[in-house]
Order: C-alpha cells, then structure tokens, then sequence
C-alpha cells in the first residue's frame, strides 16, 4: 500500500497568512503528501478554495486536500471553480466532499434545510461530475437545474476523484454508490473494517469498484492529555466509546494509531490537531519524525 499522509490546518492559518506558507513549507520540505483545509463557514478558517489557490502557488509538490460543504452552492460555478483549482495547481486538488455540519448557524450560512443535503450533494456530484467530463448538461433535479450548460475548462485529474465520509449506514451505502474513496473520522479500526466491507458490497451491487487504496481516515490527534473540551466534544460526537478510543495522543500515540489501521487496510490519513499547535514546523516536524516521512 502506498501511505499518504495529510495535515489539516484551521484558526491560526486564517488568523496570520505567514502561518500558512510557512505550513506549506514545512510540509512539502517534510514528505507530507498533503495538505488539507477544512470547510467550516461560521468558523475562523479560511475559505478552503481561496488557501488552497495560494497554498499551490507556493510550492509545487504538495497535494491540496479539503473537506468541502457541496450543499448551497451552485454546482456550475463550483465545478469551474474546482476543475480551474486542479488545473493551476497541475492537477493536486484531492476532493472530500461533505454535507456540512449539522448545527443551526452552519445550516443557515450554507441556506439549506439539514434534510435537503444529502439529495442536494448527489444531484450537484452527478452535474458537477458530468461537467467535467466535457458533456453538456441538461439537468432538472429536485434541487439543482441546469439547461444545456458545458464547462470552458476542464480539471486536469481525468476523472477528477471524489471522496465521500460518514459512518451510517446511507452513508456508507452512497459511499459505494457514488464515492471515488471514503475518509471517515472518530471511529476505530475495527469499525472502519466493517464499515468498508459495507461499502465495498454496496459498490459491488451497482457494478463498481472503489480502488483498494482509496480508504482513509481522519484522525484527531492532541500533543498532550485529552483535556475537559476536547473530551467533552469528543463524548457527545461517540457517547458509546471513551475519547482515548478515537484520539490519538501525542506522536507515539499516533504513530500507534496510524498502524492499527494499516493493520486493517487503511492507507490515507489527515491529521487534525484539536488545538492547533504555537508552532506548526515544529508539529509537523515532531510528528514527520515519528511516523519516519520521506521527503
């Protein structure tokens, strides 16, 4: 298997644009396979498209990975906007595309009922992925409309890969259905294992195929003890499992995590900080030298 291993940026990148480079930096001069900018709108992170633009500008090895909320947007004008992404950054967009976080403010920013997003990421992924092919689309869903609109540009990645999360069983079910890969977060290892087999059987009743390789997890990591917040957030996300279950604990403790799911056939990984770190060269060096990166 191929190890890829991504970083997940928030607060501090957005807070002072230095940050941002200098994480770019340290990752692509580190081995890291990716970066990863999280799609939060009532936040203080940065647009995803936007850092991820300036973040291929920078350096030209790098990999550009976000979890990106498809609700509320137009599918046309997100697809041209993501294909020009993969284009200027010679085809290193990585794609997670999430419904959003159910929460009152996010559901109002994005300007979609918590019960429309899964029909309206399925309906914008067929628009957005037959745009890419080139075709000419006609298209009147439930949520999306669109008549006889093609794209001037294309991604360069041919097709332009999309990953899909979640752990219920509809997820995992449109996961196989309509997915490229699938990334959850705040499982186990053996519940990553069953969930795939899931997956994997669903794709196979449609008549497809998800490559081996294209499995991966996020994984919560803290530098030291998992603190009240962080427990607290942690218990009400998974109350059937304790914290130290799910949240990786400094870099022994990810290290350790990262092989156990190996173990089971996971190979993709985006660290993701709970409290992001003073100095993110220094974190990402620490953790680069525990998990033996490659540059």
């Amino acid at each position: 298997m191929k190890v890829r291993i991504g970083v997940a940026a928030g607060a501090r990148v957005a807070e002072d644009p230095v940050a941002l480079f200098g994480l770019v930096d340290s990752l692509e001069d580190l081995g890291y396979d990716s970066l990863w900018v999280p799609d939060v709108v009532t936040t203080p992170t940065l647009d995803p498209i936007a850092a991820l633009a300036a973040a291929a500008g920078r350096r030209s090895k790098l990999k550009l990975g976000t979890h990106l909320i498809v609700p509320g947007r137009n599918p046309v004008l997100l697809a041209r906007q993501l294909a020009s992404l993969d284009r200027l950054s010679g085809g290193r967009l990585l794609l997670m595309a999430v419904i959003g976080i159910r929460r009152p403010d996010e559901l109002a920013a994005q300007g979609v009922a918590a019960e429309d997003r899964t029909s309206m990421l399925e309906e914008s992924l067929e628009v957005m992925r037959a745009l890419w092919r080139g075709e000419r689309v006609t298209f009147d869903g439930r949520h999306v409309h669109v008549d006889d609109v093609a794209l001037g540009i294309r991604p360069v990645q041919d097709p332009l890969e999309v990953w899909l999360g979640g752990m219920v069983p509809a997820a995992l079910r449109r996961c196989g259905r309509l997915g490229e890969g699938w990334m959850p977060g705040l499982c186990t290892p053996a519940e990553a294992e069953r969930a795939r087999a899931t997956i994997e059987a669903e794709a196979e009743r449609m008549g497809r195929t998800i490559d081996a390789e294209h499995f991966g997890v996020n994984l919560t990591f803290v530098t030291g003890a998992i603190d009240a917040r962080v427990r607290a957030t942690i218990q009400a996300r998974r109350t059937d499992l304790a914290p130290e279950e799910v949240v990786a604990v400094g870099p022994g403790g990810l290290a350790r995590q990262v092989q156990a799911f190996l173990d089971v056939g996971f190979s993709k990984f985006v660290i993701r900080p709970t409290v992001e770190p003073q100095s993110w060269t220094d974190a990402v060096e620490a953790v680069s030298e525990v998990l033996e990166l490659q540059s």
